[in-house]
């Protein structure tokens, strides 16, 4: 008896969500922002790939779609750690030392201004204008748990924590 197996890989895994999506929302173009929304949250970024597939299917141009993609500043083309992390460097945060914060994610995470995701996926680092928690200056948050009044000290405990995956 000859069994087939059906393989998916990992990218045809996930292109598929990319159809599921599309289905769910109905291939409607006036839903673009959300399905990118969607599909970032699945890929964690936005594949340059994907993309054309996103145009054809809503029947839009591909330029309108990178449009999208690439004007608001919650998207991102380029692929971005388990764990973002992101440093407030805001007027109150950066006044109370946001910038030497970022310095000691650098270091802990050997990262530079240029590369700031590390290179088994795990970190990337970002600075943002504002997390809109001053009273808590300096603010960090890792994915969505804020750390108030955080100092360069403090760095190498919490990302300790998320490599033992503790805060998982």
């Amino acid at each position: 008896m000859n069994t087939v197996i059906e393989y998916e890989s990992p990218i045809t895994r996930k292109f598929n969500a990319v159809v599921e999506i599309l289905e769910k929302y109905e291939y409607d173009s006036s839903r673009l922002i959300t399905i990118l929304q969607l599909v970032q949250e699945e890929y964690r970024y936005l594949p340059k790939e994907v993309l054309p597939y996103i145009a054809t299917a809503l029947n839009m141009p591909i330029a309108e779609v990178y449009g999208v993609a690439t004007f608001y500043a919650h998207f991102s083309l380029e692929a971005k750690g388990k764990y973002v992390v992101k440093v407030c460097n805001g007027t109150a945060c950066h006044v109370k030392g946001s910038m030497p914060i970022v310095d000691a994610l650098y270091k802990k995470l050997n990262l530079t201004k240029e590369q700031t995701t590390t290179p088994d996926m795990m970190f990337t680092v970002e600075t943002v204008s504002c997390l809109g928690a001053c009273g808590l200056a300096p603010v960090m948050v890792v994915n969505e748990k804020v750390f108030g009044e955080v100092t360069p000290e403090k760095i190498s405990e919490i990302i300790d924590d998320y490599l033992e995956n503790k805060e998982a």
